[in-house]
């Protein structure tokens, strides 16, 4: 099974900050499509398929946490990670209880936590790909091969 490509989604209103992100989050190997209008974000999602979305709150037009809902309505797999300057623990609570992996505040010192997140939100992502090939597979009766039989017969002792 393949990994998802490492494709992100920033949607911030501030083309400064879209640049800067993006530049800092190329250097861990990360392609970043940045987006200024919170309502270009959803046609972004779904026309493209992006995984991983990076999202601002304080927005015109379409505030963040509504975009969130949005995006987990559309599909609850999309990973959403914010980056704000609302800093504030109402903020932090909002954005875990409406879906987001974590939550970011501006101005960032250090990218290393946002991208060791954002890696994170790839990890998942696979590992769902990795059970939906297996379902698949099981489903249709094409079975590992008999070099992986060990391994899956060491991980058949966790179902037991």
């Amino acid at each position: 099974m393949a990994s998802v490509a490492k494709n992100i989604l920033h949607v911030d209103d501030d083309p400064q900050i879209t640049r800067i992100v993006a530049k800092k989050l190329e250097h861990f190997g990360f392609t970043v499509k940045s987006v200024n209008d919170p309502l270009a974000a959803m046609p972004c999602i779904t026309q493209e398929n992006f995984r991983v979305v990076l999202l601002d709150i304080e927005m015109p037009g379409k505030d963040g946490m509504q975009l969130l809902e949005e995006i987990k309505h559309h599909d609850g797999g999309v990973q959403v990670v914010l980056l704000t300057g609302i800093v504030t623990l109402q903020t932090a609570l909002m954005s875990l209880r409406r879906g987001a992996e974590a939550c970011f505040f501006k101005p960032l010192n250090d990218f290393e936590p946002l991208a060791e997140a954002i890696d994170a939100c790839f990890t998942k992502i696979n590992r769902w790909w990795a059970t939906m090939d297996e379902l698949s597979r099981r489903r249709t009766g094409k079975f590992p091969a008999a070099s992986e039989q060990s391994t899956q017969s060491d991980a058949s002792a966790v179902h037991g």
